[in-house]
């Protein structure tokens, strides 16, 4: 089945009570049982409703996956997969990586006995020279936020699997429309359903999509365990939302290049990150394992000034200055202040996310609006 198919119709099926062609809202907190623990799979709403489940189903066909599971957010998502080791254990993640992730990997986990170790992911081989006998995990992210770093998934879980090691990928930036890890190896996805599954602003959601049942039912226990869950209101919207996810990723690709080749070709930017771009580190393995090269991209200007990078972003008119990224208008973000605050300025600066950076998420707007507002808003710089 083609990936626009899947979107409209997996997971989903008509009511069979009335029909309906949406799957309905289960508003509810408890389920009658016929006698104590017989029921028809539902007992109690933390551990299952009937909404979620449909949407576990189209998510998972999305990442071409077998179980998918959703939670409350994106870091909630994230949260439980740590949750899957013990103290001792250490863990190889980016270092260029949301600063949400960051923060939770370094001042929750780590205290609780967690190593982390944040190398440069651009080149799978560095792997290796982090791995030792406490190695359990390797957490990739790409495209990276917000340098749009490419890592090569297949190359990071040819070597994660010759030393028994997980490979989870946050896949948020690129959507299961442009790229599926689990079909490059990996074993967890996660996604900020918040993002683009949803797409419209308005359900805070996290996913994990895995092959393998066994790590779907450790993750399931834990879902249930520590209760994460997202409500069955989200659950609709999201469903409603992921209908028209091809049709979205299409303009957010086709408005992001458009908007990456303006911002290139003007006269007051310095540097353009877009996966795009021959020029662009990894563009080849982009190319290789995505489809397209999405709708984020980040700049700088060439008067590396930070009042001026601000004054841009107080200037524009159609674009929102607001965190979060994927919904269908359009977003002008300052990751050093907002996004990636909680990252230490010296950590952020080695790794090239810098003060004046702006980070773009582009919509389904017309994309000549998109750019009369960038131009309107750099003529006042």
């Amino acid at each position: 089945m083609k990936f626009g198919t899947k979107a409209v119709h997996a997971g989903v099926e008509p009511d069979p009570s009335t029909g309906a062609i949406m799957t309905p809202i289960y508003q509810t907190s408890t389920y009658v049982q016929e006698e104590p623990a017989k029921h028809k799979g539902y007992a109690y709403a933390r551990g299952a409703n009937p909404t979620r489940a449909a949407l576990q189903k189209s998510i998972a066909a999305l990442e071409n996956g077998r179980f998918a599971l959703c939670f409350s957010s994106g870091m909630g998502a994230t949260d439980t997969v740590i949750k899957l080791l013990n103290a001792g254990d250490e863990v190889i993640t980016g270092n260029d990586l949301y600063g949400g992730s960051y923060r939770m990997f370094k001042r929750v986990y780590e205290r609780l006995g967690i190593r982390f170790h944040f190398i440069d992911l651009t080149q799978a081989e560095n792997i290796k020279n982090h791995i030792n006998n406490k190695t359990r995990l390797i957490w990739l992210e790409t495209p990276t936020n917000p340098l749009m770093n490419i890592v090569d998934i297949a190359a990071c879980t040819q070597i994660a699997k010759q030393h028994n090691l997980l490979v989870a990928v946050d896949n948020t930036f690129a959507s299961p429309y442009l790229q599926n890890p689990l079909d490059l190896g990996a074993d967890i996805v996660m996604h900020s359903v918040t993002k683009y599954l949803s797409g419209h602003s308005d359900v805070i959601m996290g996913a994990l999509v895995t092959n393998d049942e066994k790590l779907h039912q450790e993750l399931a226990f834990i879902q249930n365990s520590c209760g994460a869950v997202p409500g069955p209101q989200d659950c609709f919207l999201v469903l409603r939302g992921i209908k028209t996810l091809h049709l979205r990723m299409e303009r957010h690709c086709l408005n992001g290049r458009k908007i990456a080749e303006y911002l290139q070709s003007h006269p007051k930017v310095g540097k353009v990150y877009w996966p795009g771009f021959p020029s662009h580190p990894n563009h080849e393995v982009a190319r290789r394992q995505m489809r397209d090269f999405g709708g984020m991209l980040s700049f700088t200007l060439k008067d590396d000034d930070v009042e001026k990078a601000k004054t841009v972003m107080k200037q524009v008119k159609v674009f929102s200055l607001a965190e979060s990224l994927g919904g269908v208008e359009s977003l002008i973000n300052h990751p050093a202040s907002m996004t990636h605050a909680s990252i230490p300025r010296e950590e952020r600066i080695k790794n090239g996310l810098t003060d004046t950076l702006i980070r773009l998420s582009i919509g389904i707007e017309d994309a000549e609006d998109l750019i009369d507002d960038l131009k309107q808003a750099l003529d006042q710089v």
